[in-house]
């Protein structure tokens, strides 16, 4: 089962995000802020397959703290930034930074829910194939110091 964590300041939203989540099958952690969901991502023996987090809770940039720690934890860390004041400065920066993707929680006509649990699914897929890059790659180095 994939580990996901969700990181926000928002009660109603962490509980909503859980609720959808956990309906389609996903292991869900959660956090209340970006402290605690820092100290989540560098405390357990293993590291989650998403992250998901605000992208304004305890300051304005607590969103791109979140990732900056995944990506210190794990190489291969999935973030997914979510915000209710969306700007294209903040969505350019954090993918800059390598979040898999920025999604704005109020937009319009738009079930956030199914975007973010599609947006999971995809970096799921994408962490998966990574791993197994470097797992071959791996092999392949090995079996080279081998044979020569």
């Amino acid at each position: 089962m994939c580990r996901v964590l969700v990181i926000d300041d928002e009660e109603a939203v962490v509980a909503a995000v859980r609720r959808r989540l956990e309906r389609d099958g996903f292991d869900v952690e959660t956090a209340g802020s970006a402290s605690e969901g820092i100290a989540a991502i560098m405390d357990r023996p293993r590291p989650y397959d998403v992250v998901v987090t605000d992208m304004s809770m305890d300051n304005p940039d607590s969103g791109l703290q979140v990732l900056h720690a995944a990506f210190t934890r794990d190489l291969f860390a999935e973030v997914i930034v979510m915000t209710a004041y969306g700007n294209v400065a903040n969505a350019v920066e954090c993918m800059r930074r390598g979040a898999f993707d920025y999604i704005e929680k109020n937009a319009p006509g738009l079930d956030v829910f199914e975007i973010l649990s599609i947006k999971i699914g995809q970096a799921i897929d994408r962490r998966r194939r990574d791993v197994r890059t470097v797992e071959l790659w791996e092999r392949a180095a090995k079996s080279k110091e081998t044979v020569g």
